[in-house]
């Protein structure tokens, strides 16, 4: 059987050359080949004999693919749709990814899995239901086949499905980055999302320094868990009680994600609970304009509600923004991935 080298650790890869009597060096260069030079092609990877380079193409191959389609938004904004082979079920599955650029970074919203098992009502993602976890070569795939690859600036874990009930292989793609043997990447330019999986959001504050953005809409658990059922499994108090453990005075950075809902969770008894709930947290609240879309009873709050929510957390001593939002008009905005391009060709 054929198998894919890419996403492999610098161990992993080690474990298979000696398996293969190659040299152990071999797998730091083959890890510089497709991580460092990005390089898909064994023949081109001049510093291996001819012979390693000869068994290889009899027994594995890089693994990389390209996206199947991109959509480009009025703001420049870019959905690549990568199409996901499901062995089980002999079928294609399709994810998103979301390039958005700015005047001094470049960011990539990257998915984590197939649809998503969390459930959260407003979000076009969880509707989906959950088909399947991502391989770490699947989530670096995205990353390394857009055209964009190598300007990227940041990564950010908010694409589709939640990033904490993949977790291993979120830590090893993490690894693949951030690793002097791959791309060498700060962790701080890396931000994983949740919803609040307690124990594994503990793992991931344990083994690696990436900043960490939770999902968290309204701070009122029984109005939280009708948005979000995953509130009763991972009550956001216990989240924030787990955060409060950790040291966030320094570049490590805690935010928080909050979409703004009229008439649900915008009003001043909602800000005060917040203010509350986060006191004495050195953290962000970023504010974000609910984007709607079929099948969903909610709608966005306005812009003066968001504003006044806004100055009130600030002037309580909590770091506070409204995100703009990017890519609405090519579906690409925060909550609403679900491989729709695909779905309607298929």
């Amino acid at each position: 059987m054929v198998r894919d080298l890419f996403g492999l650790t610098l161990a992993e890869l080690q474990e298979f050359c000696l398996a293969e009597g190659f040299p152990k060096f071999t797998a730091k260069q083959l890890c510089d080949w497709m991580y460092c030079k990005r390089v898909t092609d064994f023949d081109l990877m001049t510093n291996l004999s001819l012979k390693i380079r000869g068994r290889l193409k009899e027994i594995a191959t890089v693994g990389r693919y390209d996206a199947t389609d991109v959509q480009v938004s009025v703001d420049g904004t870019k959905k690549y749709l990568f199409s996901i082979f499901n062995l089980q079920s002999s079928i294609n599955n399709y994810i998103e990814s979301v390039y958005i650029p700015a005047d001094d970074r470049a960011t990539l919203c990257v998915s984590c899995q197939v649809g998503c098992r969390m459930g959260c009502r407003f979000c076009v993602t969880g509707q989906q239901g959950f088909h399947g976890n991502l391989s770490a070569s699947q989530i670096l795939n995205q990353i390394f086949s857009i055209p964009e690859s190598t300007t990227l600036t940041n990564i950010v874990f908010m694409g589709m499905g939640e990033p904490l009930d993949n977790y291993d292989a979120i830590l090893q793609t993490l690894e693949v980055l951030t690793s002097d043997w791959g791309l060498a990447w700060s962790p701080h330019r890396i931000t994983v999302s949740t919803v609040g999986v307690t124990p594994m959001l503990q793992r991931l504050l344990d083994e690696t320094q990436v900043h960490v953005a939770v999902s968290l809409h309204n701070p009122f658990p029984d109005e939280r868990g009708e948005m979000m059922p995953m509130e009763k499994a991972y009550p956001v108090a216990k989240t924030i009680d787990l955060l409060r453990q950790y040291d966030w005075s320094g570049q490590r950075r805690i935010s928080f994600e909050y979409t703004m809902f009229r008439g649900i969770n915008d009003d001043r008894r909602h800000a005060a609970a917040l203010v509350q709930l986060l006191k004495g947290l050195n953290c962000r609240v970023n504010l974000i304009r609910f984007h709607s879309s079929p099948d969903t009873p909610y709608r966005s709050s306005d812009g003066g509600t968001m504003t006044q929510f806004r100055d009130y957390l600030s002037s309580h001593g909590i770091t506070c923004t409204i995100r703009a939002s990017r890519g609405e008009d090519i579906m690409a905005a925060c909550g609403l991935l679900a491989g729709k391009t695909a779905q309607k060709d298929v």
